[in-house]
C-alpha cells in the first residue's frame, strides 16, 4: 500500500513540476524530456533486471550450499546466548528463540526468502503468550526493531547491482556497509533496552556488545590512521578476501555434512534465476517513476533543498544527492532500490553518491513493509515504540553510513 502512494507520488508530483516549468519557465521541451524518460527508464529496468540474472543465481546458489552445510545453525548457537537476555518477558527455552535465531541468522547472510517464514513463525509464537493480542508485546518489538535494523553480514543484492552497473571493485561499500548497518542494529537495540528497562549492564550483554564495538572501534582506528590514497584499495582487498574466504567456508561446511555441494548449489541458483526474473515488473515500473519525478525537475529541487541548509550549516553537501535512498528506505525497499540504481547510472558506480547510496540502501531494511507484514500476520493494532525505536536505529544507520562514506571514498 505505501509503495501504491509513493508510485503515484512520483508520477503526480513530476507532472505538477513539469507543468510549473511549462507555464512560468516557457519550457517547452519539458514534456518531450518526459516522455523520453520513461521509456528510456523502462528500458534500463529490464535490461538491469536480465543481467542480474547471472549473478543472482550465483549468489543464491552459493548461500543455499552455505544454508545445507549448517552456517545459519552455527549463527543460531553463537547468539543464543545474547537473545537470551534481550528477550527476558519469554519462557526460557520457548521456541520462538528458535525461530528468531534463525531468523536474524538468515537475514546476515541475506537469505531473505529464507528469513521471512521464520519470522513470521517467531511472530505467531510470540503472540502465543502475548497476554493483549492487539498491542504488541515487548518480545515482538525487540525482535522487529533488530529486523528492522537490518544488521546484514554479506550484502549481496547490493553487490550484485554494483556488478551488473559495471564497478570496478563492486565489493567496495562491504566494509563501511557493514559499520553501518551495526551500528543501525545497535542504536535499536539499546533504544528498545532503554525503553523496556532491559539491564545492558548484563555480563552477557556487555560481553556480547563490548567485543563488537571493539572490531568496529579498531576497524575504524585502523582506517583511520591510513593515507587517503591506500584506504579504498585495502578495504576493496579486504572486503574481497573476507567473500571468498566465505565463500569457502560455506562450501567446507556443506563437504563435511556430506551434503550435496553441486546439487545445493543448483537448487539456489534455481531460486535465484526466477528472483532475477520476478523482480522486471517491480524494477520497470520504480524507475520508470523515478524517472518521471528526476525529469521534470523535481528531484533537483529536493536536493538543492537539503543541501542548501547543509550549506548554510557550512557542511560539505556532496552527500545529499544520494540521501532519497536514506528517505525511501523505511517506507519502500523497491523505492530505495530503485533511486540507488538511479544513483549510480546518474553518477556513476565508483563514483561518491553511487557508493554512498549503496551504503545507505543496505544499512538498514525497510521500516513500515515489516510493521505491515510481521505485525499484520498477528492481528496486532498497537505497535508501541516499535516505530519510533526503528527510525532511531535508520537514523544512527544513515548518519554512519556519511561518515564512512567519507572516510572510505573521499
Amino acid at each position: 500500500m505505501v509503495l501504491n502512494y509513493i508510485w503515484i507520488a512520483f508520477f503526480l508530483i513530476g507532472f505538477a513540476v513539469a507543468l510549473f516549468q511549462l507555464i512560468f519557465a516557457g519550457n517547452t521541451q519539458i514534456f518531450n524530456e518526459l516522455v523520453n524518460a520513461v521509456f528510456a527508464n523502462a528500458k534500463t529496468g529490464f535490461e538491469i533486471s536480465l543481467g542480474l540474472t547471472g549473478a543472482l543465481t550465483l549468489w543464491m546458489g552459493l548461500l543455499k550450499v552455505g544454508e545445507k552445510g549448517g552456517v545459519v545453525a552455527i549463527l543460531g548457537k553463537l547468539i543464543g546466548p545474547l537473545f537470551q537476555k534481550l528477550f527476558p518477558g519469554l519462557p526460557k527455552g520457548h521456541p520462538a528463540y528458535g525461530s528468531m535465531i534463525l531468523n536474524i541468522s538468515a537475514n546476515m547472510l541475506g537469505l531473505d526468502n529464507a528469513a521471512t517464514p521464520m519470522g513470521l513463525k517467531a511472530m505467531k509464537e510470540m503472540h502465543e503468550v502475548n497476554p493483549d493480542k492487539e498491542s504488541a508485546s515487548n518480545a515482538q518489538i525487540m525482535f522487529l526493531v533488530l529486523n528492522a535494523a537490518g544488521l546484514t553480514i554479506i550484502p549481496v543484492s547490493i553487490i550484485v547491482y554494483r556488478t551488473q552497473l559495471g564497478a570496478v571493485n563492486p565489493a567496495d561499500v562491504f566494509i563501511p556497509l557493514l559499520i553501518s548497518t551495526f551500528a543501525a542494529s545497535l542504536t535499536g537495540m539499546i533504544s528498545v533496552a532503554i525503553v523496556q528497562k532491559i539491564n545492558l549492564f548484563d555480563r552477557v550483554i556487555m560481553a556480547y556488545l563490548g567485543g563488537l564495538l571493539a572490531i568496529v572501534a579498531g576497524i575504524i582506528f585502523y582506517f583511520t590512521t591510513l593515507p587517503k590514497e591506500q584506504i579504498s584499495s585495502l578495504s576493496t582487498f579486504a572486503a574481497n578476501f573476507i567473500l571468498l574466504s566465505i565463500i569457502v567456508l560455506f562450501i567446507v561446511l556443506a563437504m563435511v555434512k556430506k551434503v550435496n555441494v553441486y546439487d545445493a548449489f543448483v537448487e539456489g541458483a534455481k531460486e535465484g534465476f526466477n528472483t532475477a526474473i520476478k523482480i522486471i515488473p517491480f524494477l520497470v515500473a520504480i524507475l520508470v517513476a523515478i524517472g518521471i519525478f528526476r525529469a521534470s525537475g523535481a528531484m533537483d529541487y529536493l536536493v538543492a533543498g537539503i543541501a542548501g541548509f547543509f550549506r548554510w550549516l557550512g557542511v560539505d553537501t556532496e552527500f545529499t544527492g544520494a540521501l532519497p535512498v536514506a528517505f525511501m528506505k523505511p517506507l519502500s525497499g523497491s523505492g530505495a532500490r530503485g533511486l540507488m540504481i538511479d544513483a549510480m547510472t546518474t553518477h556513476g558506480p565508483d563514483s561518491f553518491i553511487g557508493r554512498l547510496a549503496c551504503t545507505l540502501q543496505g544499512t538498514t531494511d525497510t521500516t513500515f513493509y515489516i510493521v505491515a507484514v510481521y505485525f499484520g500476520s498477528v492481528g496486532i493494532k498497537n505497535t508501541r515504540h516499535m516505530i519510533g525505536c526503528s527510525l532511531l536505529a535508520d537514523l544512527a544507520g544513515f548518519t554512519t553510513a556519511v561518515f564512512m562514506a567519507y572516510l572510505f571514498f573521499k
